[in-house]
């Protein structure tokens, strides 16, 4: 017997037979309707109206009762033989009174009270109020206790159980078998793979049942089958099972994940969908994956990669990739290679669009760039800009990105116009910090800094020193980027007051210059400085005429110029590299007479990594001053040697020439050492160092008298540089001189 079909299930039946019918059976449409059809349209005649087919008649099905015999099987209702049916329903009230009275075993009559203990009926009212309870539950009438008196009982939260071993109901142990098969063939180490995610081995051999090691099991399974797919085996065989403990004395489970890598599949074919590029074989130099290799998943995604970024540094700045495919052969092994490539048009730079919340204008962005309109589109100066961005420290966001200008460039290429997206931050700062050195006392600095005060990179500076032998402030106006990149100008204006063993002074100061400085953001292999500033300065002196120290007034004008060259790769901490730096400043004193001089000075250091944690730091200093008598220099122009960026183991300026007062009188000529060894661990680090050094009253260094002190240091690191604490002795100390010195500060000495 067939039943009658759904029309769903006549859709799927058609579908199987390949034979499924949409056309209508009678009627037609209209092509391309002008508007909706209309009731009246279709009693009109305008409108033909498709007939629906006729739906197949239904098979006749048998009863599995018969009318007859379902109906005779039911008793008819005797009304005569039960009077009760034909009687009305009670009422409520009646029924209430009829119930209470089966309870007690009384038959009250209508108006009689109703019977104790049922005081729900006493009112008529079927809802008890707590005033009709019964004595028995005399708590619910009780007064609240006062809520000073109230006591709850604290709900008892099972704490975790310390001891893992009392929860640990299986113990297991993870085997691999079959793995060696697959690790023969390449180069990474699977079950190290393997292990890094296993659900067993984050679960350390113990588990609650044995359905939990079965659950750890199955995911691992798909976990091996994943890690084979990566390596290029597509189709393995991995199999679980648990075993049972062989030993009664160790009631250790097995959990065995049983692999059979079988064929490891490799490139058929692979074909890379994209238009011609200048160069034409651009995208092929940069796409290493080749035919009959293996198929593995970080070398394939490594390819894209490389791909996705020679284009745009190629001058292809949209360029986009779509959805590889990889299409399989189970009976060869192997697997044909097909990525399609969007190119898009070859660009070369245009101009520059921002928005937002602006810290500057468009033409600032162009001094940034390191590029020039109608060169070749590429995204790696893209990336310097930005970076030039972030430098400024006057964004809290920022954005560059290529757009379309559809403006023809010529030789088959168009201008790209890039657009900054700015969102500025907050301009002010205040920053601050603290240091000691034997010889300088502790000293304490704050800054505050408004960056964009006057746009663009205008910054407006103050700042205030004190100490136990400095004091001063001043006032700093530095436009960042002026005019070009990474050029910067700065005017000064400040006073303070020094008090050291070697001098005292009061000085005020006004300087100008040009630089192109390194910064711990933006560190430059290629530095220089040049300017001019003019200072007039009372400063105490040894007068040998009264054996005591005088105080002079000297004015003082000079240029000043310096060059650097830094290959190290950091530089407040750096770790291999060198430095070298000269500088020259042609200076006059005015003091009852015209006193021109020369002041030169040559830095070199050197830094060499020995392993990943040890490096090996050396450096040297020469200086002279040429020109000039010794007394016919003001004091805070000399040179002098000693303290924490000197010759450690000494007071700050103590080496050198001592008056009969026994204080430093300073020099015309200096040569210093240093030599480090670096070992860090973590965030710590430990130093060992010899330093040697001393200056002289002649003009030109003289290597003789050297002076030495050794010492140990200690550095935390930070992610703005090394916190720097060092203890140092003098080597053949002599009378007056201290027998440690400490020096703290940010850096490391050189």
């Amino acid at each position: 017997m067939l039943a009658a079909m759904s029309p769903q299930q006549a859709t799927a039946q058609a579908g199987k037979s390949g034979q499924v019918d949409t056309t209508p059976s009678s009627g037609t449409f209209p092509a391309t309707p002008s508007a909706p059809a209309t009731d009246d349209d279709v009693e009109a005649g305008k409108v033909a109206v498709p007939a629906l087919p006729a739906e197949p008649p239904l098979p006749q099905v048998d009863p599995i009762i018969a009318d007859d015999e379902f109906n005779s099987s039911v008793p008819a209702l005797d009304n005569a033989q039960d009077p009760e049916l034909d009687k009305p329903l009670e009422s409520i009230d009646a029924f209430e009174r009829r119930m209470a009275a089966e309870q007690s075993g009384a038959k009250p009559e209508a108006g009689q009270a109703a019977p104790a203990g049922d005081p729900a009926l006493a009112d008529g009212d079927t809802t008890e109020e707590i005033g009709d309870a019964p004595v028995r539950d005399a708590e619910l009438t009780a007064p609240l206790p006062p809520i000073d008196q109230f006591e709850v009982t604290p709900v008892q939260i099972a704490e975790d159980n310390a001891d893992d071993e009392k929860d640990v109901q299986v113990r297991y142990r993870l085997q691999l078998k079959g793995l060696e098969l697959a690790d023969k063939e390449t180069d990474s180490d699977l079950a190290s793979v393997f292990n890094s995610a296993s659900a067993l081995k984050k679960g350390n051999g113990k588990a609650a049942n044995t359905a939990m090691v079965a659950a750890r099991l199955t995911e691992d399974s798909q976990l091996m089958e994943t890690v084979l797919a990566s390596e290029g085996w597509y189709s393995p065989q991995v199999r679980t099972r648990m075993d049972p403990p062989s030993d009664a004395q160790d009631p250790t489970l097995n959990a065995v994940i049983q692999v059979n890598p079988g064929k490891r599949y490799a490139f058929s074919e692979i074909n890379v969908k994209a238009d011609p590029t200048v160069p034409s074989t651009l995208i092929a130099d940069n796409f290493p994956l080749k035919v009959g290799e293996p198929i593995v998943a970080e070398r394939v995604q490594g390819a894209e990669a490389r791909v996705a970024v020679a284009l745009p540094e190629n001058g292809y700045p949209f360029a986009e990739l779509g959805d590889r495919d990889i299409l399989l052969d189970q009976d060869e092994g192997t697997g044909v290679y097909t990525l399609p490539i969007t190119v898009g048009p070859r660009g070369r730079f245009g101009g520059f669009t921002t928005d937002g919340d602006l810290a500057f204008d468009a033409d600032h962005v162009q001094v940034l760039a390191r590029f020039k309109r109608g060169e070749l589109y590429d995204s790696r100066k893209v990336d310097d800009l930005r970076k030039a961005l972030v430098a400024t420290s006057l964004f809290s966001s920022v954005s560059v990105e290529p757009q379309k200008s559809g403006e023809d460039a010529g030789d088959g290429t168009q201008y790209v116009n890039l657009h900054v997206k700015q969102d500025a931050g907050p301009p002010r700062t205040i920053a601050g910090s603290v240091g000691y050195a034997a010889g300088e006392g502790i000293t304490a600095q704050a800054t505050w800094t408004h960056r964009n005060m006057f746009p663009p990179e205008g910054a407006l500076i103050a700042h205030a020193i004190a100490g136990t032998r400095q004091q001063g402030a001043g006032v700093t106006f530095r436009r960042s980027n002026a005019g070009k990149r990474d050029r910067t100008f700065e005017l000064v204006a400040e006073a303070f007051h020094n008090d050291y063993d070697a001098y005292s002074a009061y000085t005020g100061r006004i300087a100008a210059r040009i630089a192109r400085d390194s910064t711990p953001i933006w560190q430059k292999r290629y530095t220089y400085a040049f300017g001019v500033e003019m200072l007039g300065t009372a400063e105490t002196d040894y007068d040998a005429a009264t054996g005591g120290r005088k105080r002079r007034t000297y004015y003082v004008a000079g240029l000043n110029g310096q060059v650097g060259f830094d290959t190290s790769d950091d530089l407040l901490n750096p770790t291999k590299g060198y430095r070298l730096t000269a500088l020259v400043q042609p200076e006059a004193t005015v003091r009852g007479g015209f006193d021109p001089y020369v002041r030169a000075r040559l830095d070199a250091s050197t830094y060499v990594p020995l392993g990943d944690s040890f490096v090996l730091a050396g450096r040297v200093r020469l200086g002279t001053i040429q020109g000039a008598g010794l007394f016919d220099i003001a004091p805070s122009r000399r040179l002098y040697a000693g303290g924490g960026g000197s010759v450690r183991g000494y007071a700050y300026q103590a080496l050198g020439e001592q008056a009969p007062d026994g204080n430093p009188v300073g020099g015309r000529s200096l040569n210093e050492g240093s030599v480090e060894a670096r070992y860090r661990f973590g965030n710590y680090g430990v130093v060992a160092f010899v330093d040697a050094g001393q200056a002289y009253r002649e003009t030109m260094p003289q290597f003789n008298d050297l002076r030495y002190g050794v010492g140990i240091g200690g550095r935390f690191y930070t992610n703005f540089g090394p916190m720097r604490l060092d203890v140092a002795t003098p080597i053949n100390r002599r009378p007056g001189e201290a027998r440690l010195n400490i020096y703290v500060s940010i850096g490391q000495a050189f």
